[in-house]
């Protein structure tokens, strides 16, 4: 069966845009187009969708309805993944987003839902229970908090920008040909020296590194030796 799709966008334009790109693909079914945060709850009343792409700012307020639905959503319990869509590359907006957790949950700018394939592919897995963080969120947070990030070696700072992305082990493996057990290595390395140790399930390595690049660490640990 197809995944179902409504669309949020107070556009009308960018609206029509999302709704096309979802309706290209025969994995997606797009079942509701909605201007506004109430037109958005009545088609999440009636017709069950399994994901939800919204804008982050629609009517009425324009300020965080998309967050505050997807916090709703999973407050209830509700197995409706959602993929917040915003025009700026905010930490503390992703960071609300995954409060609750990471699972079935995505952050993604507009400029990268451009690219229909990536749309598709994030709401395949945000459908699935994964994450999707956009990657240029996370470049953006990785290239501003350089100097925080002095302790990593090269390797380590690629491995940790696609912890923040949400991938798992196996995932970044493959990504990076690496094996399974020098990720690890890597984690645990990266983990140590950024203080995030206690870090263990994928929703709280992305939160854990999201909030460690938006905000850093006031004392930064000594570097380690990298793994081999």
């Amino acid at each position: 069966m197809p995944i179902r799709v409504v669309v949020a966008e107070d556009n009308l334009m960018v609206r029509e845009g999302l709704e096309r790109i979802i309706a290209a693909s025969p994995e997606l079914e797009l079942v509701a187009g909605c201007r506004d945060l109430d037109e958005l709850e009545r088609a999440i009343e009636h017709d069950n969708p399994d994901v939800v792409l919204t804008d982050i700012r629609m009517p009425p307020t324009m300020t965080d309805e998309g967050i505050r639905l997807a916090v709703r959503l999973r407050a209830e319990r509700s197995p409706i993944g959602v993929i917040a869509v915003s025009q700026y590359a905010d930490a503390g907006l992703a960071l609300a987003l995954l409060d609750r957790g990471s699972e079935g949950r995505g952050y993604l700018l507009k400029e990268s839902v451009r690219d229909r394939e990536q749309l598709w592919a994030a709401v395949a897995e945000v459908a699935a229970g994964g994450s999707v963080v956009d990657p240029k969120l996370v470049d953006g947070l990785v290239k501003a908090k350089q100097p925080l990030l002095a302790a990593l070696a090269p390797r380590e700072r690629e491995v940790l920008a696609q912890i923040a992305q949400g991938r798992s082990n196996a995932a970044i493996a493959e990504s990076l040909v690496l094996t399974k057990r020098a990720v690890e290595k890597y984690i645990n390395s990266i983990f140590l020296k950024l203080g995030l140790a206690d870090a263990e399930d994928v929703s709280k390595r992305v939160k854990a590194t999201l909030m460690f690049l938006s905000d850093g660490e006031s004392v930064q640990p000594p570097p380690l030796p990298e793994p081999h």
